[in-house]
């Protein structure tokens, strides 16, 4: 028997300009920071989301090779990772909020890419968050089990 998950914890995106797209998912989404204030040379930041759920910001390259002794002594312990390219994200919103997401996003000057209307009640808003990652909101009822 495959013993019960509970949900996703956290997902991460790669960015370029680390302060740049804190910044962004910040002002828009109202994240909060978990951890320190963040600087163009750090390696991540992390982002509350909902009350269960993490966002890492991951600077590009600045995981891609695995810790020395050193950094390991120092408590970094993480496997090497990276990625490259435009990733999706989508972020669970309610219907009747749609109307003020778009009039924030107006008002952000943030374009909606694309508005997708899957069925009756259910809804998509597609944009792109500075490093071209494609950031959607999504109303419940999207895959039919949330």
């Amino acid at each position: 028997m495959t013993p019960p998950v509970s949900g996703v914890f956290e997902t991460s995106l790669y960015v370029e300009d680390l302060p740049r797209s804190y910044a962004f998912y910040r002002d828009l989404f109202g994240f909060e920071l978990i951890g320190s204030e963040v600087d163009a040379g750090d390696r991540l930041a992390a982002l509350r989301v909902g009350e269960r759920q993490v966002l890492i910001l991951f600077r590009q390259g600045a995981s891609a090779v695995p810790p020395t002794a050193e950094g390991q002594a120092k408590g970094r312990r993480v496997l090497h990772h990276d990625a490259r390219g435009q990733m999706h994200v989508a972020f669970a919103v309610a219907y009747e909020d749609l109307g003020s997401w778009e009039k924030r996003l107006r008002q952000m000057g943030i374009a909606i890419e694309r508005t997708i209307d899957w069925r009756p009640g259910v809804r998509s808003l597609y944009v792109r968050d500075p490093d071209g990652h494609l950031v959607e909101l999504a109303t419940p009822g999207v895959w039919g089990v949330v």
